[in-house]
């Protein structure tokens, strides 16, 4: 989940795929946030998402997901 007193940072809502999440992203599943701490590289254009709270997810080539994208301060 992610920190709430990030709110005075500008952000940007997104659509994300395998080949455009990056680190820092706050991805919405299930109606939560999640912000991605890592990212590794599976076959076949696949990505595994590490988050900061421990949970795992698997973007394959093809998934499509909301995100937030933290502007600078």
């Amino acid at each position: 989940m992610i920190d709430r007193t990030l709110r005075s940072v500008p952000a940007t809502s997104i659509e994300v795929t395998a080949a455009t999440v990056r680190r820092g992203d706050v991805i919405e599943v299930g109606g939560l946030f999640w912000r991605v701490q890592d990212l590794f590289q599976l076959p076949q254009g696949a990505k595994q998402l590490f988050f900061e709270s421990g949970e795992l997810l698997t973007m394959h080539a093809r998934t499509r997901l909301v995100a937030v994208r933290m502007g600078r301060r």
